[in-house]
């Protein structure tokens, strides 16, 4: 690798896992896990520049002259580093008071998932607890800044918020997220004892403290200034058309105009009718797209009964996926992927699932979070492609294999490149009706209900930051046009408030996968190879879905 792009490529790594100490204990890499991440003004500014440093020095040199592979890190380098200082300008912890994406969600859903390899990080982590009131100090800091500038958030996610802080205030101090991590199999019963009681001690004078005070200053400081609902979108701040075209570049690495990207959600939701009519005549008896919805929306023969039944199904699903994978991918990722219950705290707002790729390390695998509660609001038919979504050969495959790509720089390994990342996810939903994973036609339902979603976000998540749709307009949008229980609407596009752009990525991601896997086929013809194209995709890391279309064109050259 040409020497001033791996020392760019490693100072990129280093400065993203500094300013994500948590994400990189996670992954396994533990310089920092006596840290937290520094949501202050000036840390902000200092990572601003620092990533366009990199960004201009990885610009100035001449792709012609570097070897293919450094011609491919030296493009996602930029995008990796230039889309992350441009996410920053648009200064979030101002107003970010999020049910999903909070500072408060971040202890309550990674802190239990930490692994100590040694006493040395578990002592690291007792440190970490150390700092939780300081790092909620600038949290509070920086939401006062935002009402004082008039850059608030919706007042629907501080309400969530609020009463998320209150059921962690409420919940035993036994059950806080920093004594659910587990110590090192090498420390001593009476070391172990010691580090419990440190931990505890931290716990009790720091971070429940540091949870009370940012829950009274959102209370009594943000929520009256909130926006209402009729304001949802990061349109209605000054800056907000800015930050939404920043967020549209970040999270999909496409130019696209937020109007035509809204059309292309429009023109999917009608493409589907067909499918959605085909399929409700076998297995509802019914061809009535309105009818059709009410039932997959209503009917509670079509619900779990049982957190355990919605766990159970994920399971089988997996398995089921495992054993059909070696024939259509060439490359299997060697780390395994299980499956694990979302936290009972905000679970109730958190999404149907969600990936926790592996550590590097080895320490941890890849873990599917599935949600099990209010069972009878999930739905049967929709759990089998969310398994595949999430699991196998959905993110863990992606994500897994990305992390065993040993020659490529640690960062392209774990690339943001989310429209590479969550399209490749979506894929997956339609590439297992192909591999015959659905157990039945009703199961498949499942994949169009989630195609209707993820069209529905081109709509609603464009409708709201950049049209200036309410909340109210986008779940009504959502309840017409797609069969989704009414709760997983509101959370959803509650999500979309929270995290503009980032909603955009799916559909975006598995339009362009299909299309580069159509026009290769027509290249190769007789000679096209499922297994070839997935190994090609899946073994690149996480890329601009420009650059995957030039590593798919020049597979199938070759």
């Amino acid at each position: 690798m040409n020497t001033e792009l791996a020392t760019l490529a490693d100072r990129f790594w280093d400065l993203a896992m500094a300013s994500q100490p948590t994400q990189a204990t996670l992954l396994g890499d533990h310089r920092f896990d006596d840290c937290l991440e520094d949501p202050s003004r000036e840390a902000e500014d200092r990572l601003i520049a620092d990533l366009d440093a990199l960004v201009a020095a990885a610009a100035a040199l001449d792709p012609a002259a570097l070897e293919a592979t450094d011609a491919v890190t030296r493009e996602v380098l930029i995008f990796e580093a230039g889309t992350h200082a441009d996410h920053l300008r648009s200064r979030y912890p101002e107003f970010l008071v999020d049910p999903m994406l909070g500072p408060h969600m971040d202890v309550v859903t990674y802190i239990p998932q930490l692994t100590p390899v040694t006493a040395d990080h578990a002592a690291a982590f007792v440190v970490k607890a150390s700092k939780v009131g300081a790092v909620f100090d600038h949290a509070i800091g920086r939401l006062r800044e935002g009402v004082a500038h008039h850059r608030t958030p919706p007042r629907v996610a501080v309400e969530k918020v609020l009463g998320q802080l209150d059921a962690y205030l409420a919940s035993p101090v036994e059950k806080d997220p920093f004594l659910a991590i587990q110590p090192p199999a090498g420390m001593s019963p009476e070391d172990v004892a010691e580090w419990r009681a440190d931990m505890r001690r931290h716990v009790e004078d720091v971070v429940r403290p540091a949870f009370a005070r940012y829950r009274a200053a959102i209370a009594d400081d943000v929520l009256p200034a909130a926006r209402p609902q009729e304001k949802s979108g990061i349109c209605w701040l000054a800056d907000g058309e800015e930050a939404y075209r920043r967020a549209v570049r970040r999270f999909t690495s496409l130019d696209l105009d937020p109007r035509d990207i809204h059309q292309i959600g429009l023109d999917g939701i009608a493409a589907l009718e067909e499918e959605y009519r085909d399929l409700g005549g076998k297995v509802l008896g019914t061809t009535d797209l309105p009818e059709i919805y009410r039932r997959l929306r209503e009917d509670p023969a079509l619900r779990f009964e049982t957190g355990a039944q919605v766990k159970a199904q994920a399971e089988a699903s997996l398995a089921r996926a495992e054993a059909a994978t070696p024939q259509w991918f060439g490359v299997l990722p060697k780390t395994p992927c299980i499956l694990m219950e979302v936290p009972g705290v905000g679970a109730e707002d958190a999404p149907l699932a969600f990936y926790l790729p592996p550590a590097a390390d080895g320490s941890r695998p890849g873990m599917f979070f599935v949600n099990t509660t209010q069972p009878t609001t999930r739905t049967r038919y929709e759990s089998e492609a969310l398994a595949f979504h999430e699991g196998v050969p959905g993110h863990h495959f992606q994500l897994a294999l990305a992390q065993e790509m040993e020659d490529l720089p640690t960062f392209r390994r774990h690339a943001l490149a989310t429209a590479y990342v969550e399209g490749w996810a979506l894929y997956c939903e339609r590439l297992a009706d192909e591999m015959g994973l659905y157990s039945g036609d009703l199961e498949r339902m499942g994949m169009l209900s989630f195609d209707s979603w993820r069209y529905g976000r081109l709509v609603t998540d464009t409708g709201m930051h950049a049209l200036g749709w309410s909340r109210q307009q986008a779940i009504d949008y959502l309840t017409a046009n797609s069969p989704q229980a009414p709760n997983n609407i509101a959370n959803e596009v509650d999500r979309y408030i929270g995290w503009p752009g980032q909603a955009l990525a799916y559909k975006l991601g598995q339009i362009e996968i299909l299309r580069l896997r159509a026009e290769a086929r027509r290249a190769l013809g007789p000679d096209f190879d499922i297994k070839g194209f997935h190994d090609t995709v899946l073994t690149c890391g996480p890329v601009p879905l420009g650059v995957l279309g030039g590593l798919v064109r020049k597979w199938a050259a070759g």
